[in-house]
Order: structure tokens, then sequence, then C-alpha cells
């Protein structure tokens, strides 16, 4: 990994760690600091889902906003993400579903832009190919 030159050119790194594991903290150095617990626990603190989650949707909506934009349209998509647990002991995955709101253009309209922010997007293409993720434009969150 550290030997791939791309690692030379980046344009923006960060480190974050977990020296504790799930019933801990995740921290930046000399930055953010959160508490960590289990999702399947009452235990005060943030889980993996939630990050994964948030991380999905924070990158998603900013594809989105750029993808807006260069169709001459103003940002009004929004974005959530339904994350699950699944499995039993020694093999346990994540079911992971992002639902786009184009609210300003028609459906259609709407699923061409989600197909193409889906594909810019950094966080949804680490998790594109996967059986477990999956995608989709809806008129509104009902659905």
């Amino acid at each position: 990994m550290k030997n791939d030159p791309r690692w030379q050119k980046a344009l923006y790194t960060t480190e974050i760690y977990n020296e504790e594991g799930l019933e801990g903290h995740a921290y930046v150095p000399d930055g953010l600091n959160l508490k960590t617990s289990s999702p399947l626990n009452d235990h005060p603190g943030t889980n993996p889902e939630q990050l994964l989650g948030m991380s999905l949707c924070t990158c998603l909506a900013a594809t989105m906003q750029a993808v807006e934009k260069e169709h001459h349209l103003e940002h009004h998509a929004k974005v959530r993400a339904k994350i699950a647990y699944i499995g039993e002991k020694a093999h346990y995955e994540f079911l992971v579903h992002a639902q786009i709101c184009v609210p300003q253009v028609d459906l259609p309209t709407a699923k061409k832009l989600v197909s193409e922010a889906e594909k810019r997007c950094c966080v949804s293409q680490l998790l594109s190919g996967s059986d477990n993720y999956s995608v989709e434009a809806v008129e509104d969150w009902s659905k």
C-alpha cells in the first residue's frame, strides 16, 4: 500500500486510531475523538454502522451537489442510508442501502443524476461491486 505512488500525490490524507476496540474511542490526533460502542448494547458511543453511514451520506451528498451544479441545478438533493449488521459468529457483514431524493427533477432525471453521483462518490466506489451495497433514487423518503 505505501509503495503505491499515488500516496505521494494525495490531495488529502488523515490518520485515524482506535487502540481500545469496539468499546473505546476512535480519534484523529489533535482532532476529533469519538466514544465507540457496539450497536448491540445500550452503552453510549458511536458504532461502525453509524460511522459508515455518515461517511457514505456525506460523500454522496457532496458528489450530488457537484453533479447538480454541472447540470445547472440548485442543490436540493438529500441522502439517507440504512445500514444493517447481519451474520453470525466469525462471519458478520453490513448491508448498506442509500436513498437519494432530488426533489427538483422528475424521477427518470433523478435516476440519471444519482447514477452519475454513485459512480463518482469515493465511498460509493469503495462499496461498489459488493452484493451488500445498493443506491436508489427516490421521489420522497416514504419509499
